[in-house]
């Protein structure tokens, strides 16, 4: 699928009954706002290995806490600035095919979600391909009620990762019959 397409299906979705957006809002959604795609912001990293696959904690934005295993780290160069993040797994997944990296950038609380968008990379062994591209706002900045961990320290940017999903502008509620489990 390529990038247009993955859009036009996230876009479908957030029009859904499934939809992170309250039903309320949802006659007023027409899309998701995103990056324009950007070639440069395609990466292949070696992955340095955490060699002890440290747990860490990740506050969320419901003030609850969530534990993933810290596999390592990738670094890379946007804008000639240096770049490392840490990637993650779920507790316990012991050979992941795909790496969850949580960031903050200067993109953040400007143009994207202010506390930062997740990325969901493929591993295939020691090399993580990151795609920013595809990377996404968390669903709590689109309604209240979800958690949502938030990027640890370590992963907070200070070069603009300006590709992917930017922040939505805020819709005009419609008033809508629901059946009171919808929204």
């Amino acid at each position: 699928m390529n990038l247009l397409e993955f859009r036009h299906e996230k876009d479908q979705f957030f029009k859904s009954r499934n939809s992170p957006l309250k039903a309320a809002y949802r006659p007023a959604f027409t899309g998701l706002l995103y990056y324009p795609e950007n070639v440069a912001m395609r990466f292949i990293c070696h992955l340095e290995p955490d060699p002890t696959r440290a747990a860490t904690v990740m506050q969320t934005s419901t003030g609850s806490q969530v534990v993933y295993e810290r596999l390592g780290w990738v670094e890379f160069t946007v804008a000639e600035t240096a770049a490392r993040l840490a990637v993650f797994a779920p507790e316990g997944e012991l050979e992941p095919q795909q790496v969850f990296v949580p960031f903050r950038d200067a993109t953040s609380g400007q143009t994207t979600y202010s506390a930062g968008r997740y990325l969901e990379a493929h591993l295939t062994g020691n090399t993580v391909q990151l795609d920013f591209n595809v990377a996404y706002n968390p669903y709590c900045a689109y309604s209240d009620g979800w958690s949502c961990p938030i990027p640890p320290p370590e992963n907070w940017l200070t070069v603009a990762i300006e590709a992917g999903e930017k922040t939505l502008a805020k819709l005009e509620a419609v008033p809508v019959q629901t059946g009171g489990d919808d929204d």
